[in-house]
């Protein structure tokens, strides 16, 4: 949506910012479990009838791990309160637009972006796409992460870079990645990422439930009797 030509013309830009932030979350806590217990590869090896040693999928314990959450907002902020109650897990966060008093409360860390890829055992990609955001982790990211750690997201395709962290797994650098979202929508079945043993793929279905999805409708509705019918100024506006 281009939003200043829409302010232009008097038309109001209006989003249910997290509305699905408890969806997407408990994807990603979803996603946290299922790499670190190696259910993906498990799953394909049993069906396949390749599996003939269940000690060669040993996975890990999650407990007290470290998770490195980009953006602490809805979304980063409740994989936080999941990932501390449930399992008593370390959050770092890299925000820039809050200050680490904010992320404090938030029950994190502040880090900044270099720091949280060396510690984290798991980073998760919960920031907006933006400028500052595109092609945010690329080769020297991946680099950076702990050797078996994972990756994952639920934000947007092109804040990480598909060749590249497809290059990364291929090398072992990282144990494996859990992706929601794709630079093309479905990705191909031809996909490079997809044929890894190690991926836990979904086509940008993390915020989609029932309970999200009432919700966001539910929103909107409520948005636009609140300006026609009632006149007051919209809820979460964008600017």
């Amino acid at each position: 949506v281009n939003v200043r030509d829409c302010t232009e013309a008097g038309v109001l830009v209006v989003n249910q910012t997290g509305g699905n932030a408890e969806a997407v979350a408990q994807t990603v806590l979803a996603m946290v479990l299922t790499l670190s217990k190696r259910m993906v590869d498990v799953n394909h090896a049993l069906r396949a009838g390749t599996m003939h040693d269940r000690n060669a999928f040993m996975g890990h314990d999650v407990n007290g791990l470290t998770i490195g959450v980009f953006g602490i907002g809805n979304v980063g902020r409740r994989v936080t309160e999941l990932c501390k109650g449930l399992f008593n897990m370390t959050v770092l966060a890299c925000d820039p637009y809050l200050d680490e008093k904010t992320i404090a409360a938030r029950g994190a860390i502040k880090v900044e972006k270099d720091e949280l890829l060396r510690r984290a055992d798991f980073v998760s990609i919960n920031c907006p796409l933006d400028d500052g955001s595109r092609k945010m982790i690329g080769a020297r990211e991946y680099a950076l992460m702990k050797p078996g750690a994972f990756f994952i997201t639920t934000a947007r395709g092109f804040i990480h870079d598909e060749a590249a962290l497809a290059d990364a797994l291929r090398s072992g650098k990282i144990a494996g990645a859990g992706l929601d979202v794709w630079e093309k929508e479905p990705p191909g079945r031809e996909h490079p990422l997809l044929s890894h043993p190690a991926v836990m793929a979904s086509p940008h279905i993390a915020g989609v439930t029932r309970q999200a999805s009432t919700f966001l409708f539910q929103a909107a509705c409520d948005n636009i009797k609140r300006v026609l019918a009632d006149g007051h100024p919209p809820q979460n506006k964008v600017y």
